[in-house]
């Protein structure tokens, strides 16, 4: 099985989704299922901790069925990433965390030097992190020295829609990289997670390209299917690009034995 394979853990799936900005609860968990994916993100301050008599989003999702993943959105420092992985895991939600840290409110960029500062500290103690990063090589890097178990450079802005804008510099990060690469936040359509897997991506995150579809449950099947596309053709191995035309029938028997040019 070629699966993937994240701190000794895994997954079947290569498509991780999330759980904000769907229209319901109902169509988040339609949504879900759809998508085949076996992990699912979830925001620490979206989670109930304090009363979990009250309805909650984790009420929603079937924890026998996915695996979740909580993540530190909405922090801009590194002690504040700190803090609030604590409380996702003193809450029982995982020692695995997708590791924010927000360095500008415009674009949502990560704020790299805080992002290793936190990495660093959350990996000492005992947990497995999963970083959200640009897509800069050096940083990668550092990131994995730092003890994370996957690295997550973005596509594009969180929530754009753009789709991958620097193609070689994901390809880069996965040449070198000796941990998962997830592309993480900008895929709009299934033709960007298709291609970030060609890419050689070990998966691909995302939420708002599958919640904020006209038919979220439609768009996570599409997704689904590229993914595993994008995967088949990565492995398969595609064409040199070429200048030129190269004849795909042999030339061998042409009737008159000439070429026309």
């Amino acid at each position: 099985m070629d699966n993937l394979v994240i701190a000794g853990k895994s997954f079947t799936s290569r498509l991780i989704v999330g759980t904000g900005k769907y229209a319901s609860p109902v169509i988040m968990a339609k949504a879900h299922e759809a998508s085949g994916a076996e992990m699912v993100t979830v925001a620490v301050r979206r989670v109930n901790i304090s009363d979990r008599s009250q309805e909650s989003l984790l009420d929603y999702i079937d924890t026998s069925k996915y695996f979740l993943l909580p993540n530190t959105a909405g922090c801009y420092t590194a002690e504040e990433a700190i803090r609030t992985a604590h409380l996702g895991r003193e809450a029982g939600l995982s020692n695995w965390v997708k590791l924010e840290v927000i360095g500008d409110q415009a674009t949502l960029h990560p704020d790299n030097e805080e992002l290793l500062k936190a990495t660093r500290v959350l990996v000492r103690e005992g947990f497995v992190v999963l970083p959200y990063t640009s897509d800069d090589v050096v940083v990668c890097r550092k990131l994995e020295e730092a003890g994370a178990s996957a690295v997550m450079p973005l596509g594009a802005p969180i929530g754009s829609g753009l789709g991958i804008q620097n193609a070689n510099n994901i390809r880069i990060i996965r040449e070198f990289a000796h941990v998962p690469v997830i592309v993480d936040a900008g895929v709009g359509t299934a033709s960007d997670a298709a291609l970030a897997m060609e890419l050689g991506a070990d998966g691909v995150l995302m939420n708002t390209a599958i919640a904020g579809a006209e038919d979220p449950v439609a768009m996570a099947e599409a997704m689904k299917l590229a993914v595993r596309a994008g995967r088949l053709a990565y492995r398969a191995g595609r064409i040199a690009r070429k200048a030129y035309a190269s004849a795909s029938s042999p030339e061998l028997g042409l009737v008159g034995g000439q070429r026309v040019r």
